[in-house]
């Protein structure tokens, strides 16, 4: 008897349907075609385990079954349940009327329970999609699969309650999520707030200015000044995810299983790499391509730490990615867009030692140690960052005062309306949204100067010897304070604190 049953393929962050069919007839085998990966022909003892721990069993006949599209390949062990619900149909074990409106998927255990699957949230859409009515998966990714409507989502936590539900023993229930109501409900501040900053008042109003506008930066200071502790509550202060992004960022968490009984994120991500993580693990890519940390971080934060000390081709692969706000990996028969809109913040500690600039200690490495370190960053990794801010150690007065400083939710505030101006601004170009993503002719159209204006402007570039690359960062940035100012024109007080913030294109730092 030939059953077809239905199952799907996670290709980058979208899924692919795949037709499981089945036919059992005459002779002795069992034989898997379509282009399955180890694990997947690994499931025949997984699946016989379970079904005989289950009163089930294997039919001692000729099984043969075809996973269409055979030029996709199919990986891990999430066809298991697909697998053996296609197999008792065909044996005629469960009963098949309209198991074609069913999407199935899950891993095995040798005793018939099931274990959660990736990319549950991707392979529900795509189901919605292509006419299917039902989706059986494990229960701990029902939740997450059944923020997609117009589908009945059932969770299962063994095979039998599978059985059961189709010989109509026992119906399953679906699990029910209203997104919205959901989604609203848990918007909520991460633990780090920015009252639990002593002083660095300055450095504040530079993440501020930072987040309003959606800029990279890049903090510099000897160690122990506070970077990491800023760089941690940044995302506090970036303006709550829409429930579009909070399901295109959910997605790509779902393609690597890190939603697994969490259902949506409600949060902006936060990802803080180790310097030792490889290229392929920062943008993404191996021989069957997963998001990278850069992926991870959309509509969030990068945070890379001690930014000298990541190897060098892992800084430079960023470049693209940083630009055009998406990571396409190739291989000789397929090619993978990831998406990756997300704000890189970074830290440095001035010099080898530290301690460079730093008044309380002395400067302890050379000129020439201080070049080769500070050359490990590329000047256009650099071109691709807006702020640089020096952080400088907080003296005990301020650390020991009790009194606690702004609350993030109030920075946030601003920065909320902020981001509101400036998507009303950029309402009809395409991708553009926030400041930080105006290219050179937007600028010349939305950053347009005073003669005061220029003549500071032009005055800072000749005396700091600031390099060609800081003009139109510096323009950008103050077209974000002018912002949070409300203003519609950029004064020249907003260019003059625009150009605080370029650090390392001055004389003495990278040249």
């Amino acid at each position: 008897m030939l059953v077809k049953v239905y199952g799907s393929a996670v290709f980058g962050i979208d899924a692919t349907t795949v037709t499981v069919e089945v036919n059992i007839d005459k002779g002795i085998g069992y034989h898997l075609v379509g282009l399955p990966d180890n694990a997947v022909r690994e499931s025949s003892y997984r699946i016989s385990a379970a079904l005989n721990n289950n009163g089930f069993k294997l039919p001692g006949k000729k099984i043969i079954i075809n996973m269409a599209p055979a030029d996709i390949r199919k990986e891990g062990a999430a066809y298991d349940l697909t697998l053996a619900i296609g197999i008792l149909a065909a044996s005629q074990q469960i009963q098949s009327k309209n198991i074609d409106n069913y999407v199935i998927m899950g891993e095995l255990s040798l005793d018939g329970s099931l274990q959660p699957i990736s990319g549950a949230l991707p392979i529900a859409i795509k189901a919605r999609e292509e006419g299917f009515k039902h989706f059986i998966l494990p229960s701990g990714n029902a939740k997450e699969a059944a923020i997609v409507d117009d589908i009945e989502v059932f969770g299962v936590n063994t095979i039998m309650e599978v059985i059961d539900h189709f010989n109509d023993d026992k119906k399953l229930q679906p699990t029910i999520v209203d997104t919205q109501a959901e989604f609203y409900k848990n918007i909520d501040f991460p633990e780090f707030d920015f009252s639990d900053v002593k002083g660095q008042e300055s450095i504040k109003r530079c993440m501020e200015i930072a987040a309003a506008g959606g800029h990279n930066i890049i903090l510099i200071g000897p160690p122990g000044a506070g970077k990491t502790m800023l760089a941690k509550r940044l995302p506090s202060i970036l303006p709550p995810m829409s429930l579009h992004e909070a399901l295109e960022t959910t997605k790509i968490h779902s393609v690597v299983g890190k939603t697994k009984n969490s259902g949506l994120l409600y949060q902006r991500p936060f990802r803080s790499p180790h310097h030792t993580i490889s290229d392929v693990a920062l943008v993404g890519g191996g021989q069957y391509p997963q998001p990278g940390e850069i992926s991870l971080s959309h509509n969030g934060v990068l945070f890379l730490d001690e930014l000298p000390e990541f190897k060098r081709t892992v800084l430079e692969v960023m470049r693209q990615p940083l630009e055009d706000r998406e990571v396409t990996i190739s291989r000789a028969r397929f090619t993978v867009t990831y998406p990756c809109s997300f704000m890189l913040v970074a830290s440095m500690n001035p010099s080898p030692s530290g301690f460079f600039n730093d008044p309380s200690s002395p400067m302890t490495s050379s000129p020439q140690e201080m070049q080769r370190y500070l050359s490990k960053i590329s000047g256009p990794l650099l071109d691709r960052i807006d702020i640089h801010i020096e952080v400088t150690p907080v003296p005990f007065e301020k650390l020991s005062d009790e009194r606690k400083g702004e609350a993030s939710v109030d920075i946030r505030k601003r920065v909320t309306a902020s981001r509101e101006i400036q998507s009303a601004r950029f309402t009809a170009i395409k991708n553009v949204h926030y400041n930080a993503q105006m290219t050179v002719k937007h600028i010349r159209t939305y950053c347009q100067l005073s003669e005061e204006s220029k003549t500071l402007l032009k005055n800072a570039m000749e005396k700091l010897n600031l390099s060609a690359r800081a003009y139109d960062r510096i323009l950008k940035v103050a077209r974000t304070i002018a912002d949070l100012d409300k203003a519609t024109a950029i004064s020249p007080t907003h260019i003059a604190e625009a150009i605080q913030y370029r650090s390392l294109d001055r004389e003495g730092w990278l040249g």
